[in-house]
């Protein structure tokens, strides 16, 4: 049951972001677009509810309901950016804005941008880890908390290994191109675009 509801939490997700920005740029009603993308956190919710009453009628604790802390962590953590993320290029598509910001490629730009990705990767962790030590403690003596245990675990090494990942980036920055590879990459797309038009 929990692992039916997460698909359908990530399906839900989806389903009410293409509906909220379709609704604002394709309708124009852009109040009706605040109502349906203020309704994802209510998925969440319902996840974290659903759990909580799956594991009170004394379900065993088991690997759904470590996925379920994680995913919730991980949608309260990334959600919103990835709503702004896709609402950027609705809105350059659609609504005929200008288009978003790509995120730097290089050099300390792009360490910075990678640290604040890795911060809100500890935020969803410290949600999660906080989600199944409840469920430890919800569930006490009765029951098998072990893989419990092991999603906290999953939850310290995926932002351990995340945090590394972008270490490496302050490291070992990838150098920006210089002006002439700028220039022969230029040339190359301009010749690859007047191909394919002739």
């Amino acid at each position: 049951m929990i692992v039916a509801l997460i698909i359908a939490c990530e399906v839900g997700f989806w389903v009410l972001l293409a509906l909220g920005l379709a609704v604002r740029y394709l309708l124009k009603w852009r109040r009706t677009s605040v109502v349906l993308l203020l309704c994802e956190p209510v998925l969440e919710l319902v996840l974290f509810v659903a759990t909580a009453i799956d594991l009170k009628n004394g379900a065993e604790p088991g690997w759904e309901h470590g996925l379920a802390a994680l995913y919730i962590g991980y949608t309260v953590a990334f959600g919103h950016y990835t709503i702004r993320w896709l609402d950027g290029h609705a809105a350059h598509r659609l609504g005929g804005g200008p288009p978003p910001p790509k995120p730097p490629r290089h050099g300390r730009a792009r360490a910075r941008h990678e640290t604040r990705l890795w911060l809100r990767a500890v935020l969803g962790g410290a949600v999660a880890l906080g989600l199944l030590q409840l469920a430890v403690w919800y569930v006490g003596d009765s029951g098998d908390v072990s893989s419990l245990r092991a999603f906290q675990w999953v939850a310290i090494r995926t932002v351990g290994i995340y945090g590394l990942i972008t270490l490496g980036y302050w490291i070992w920055p990838k150098k920006a191109p210089s002006d002439a590879e700028n220039a022969e990459e230029e040339s190359r797309l301009t010749t690859g675009k007047e191909r394919v038009r002739s």
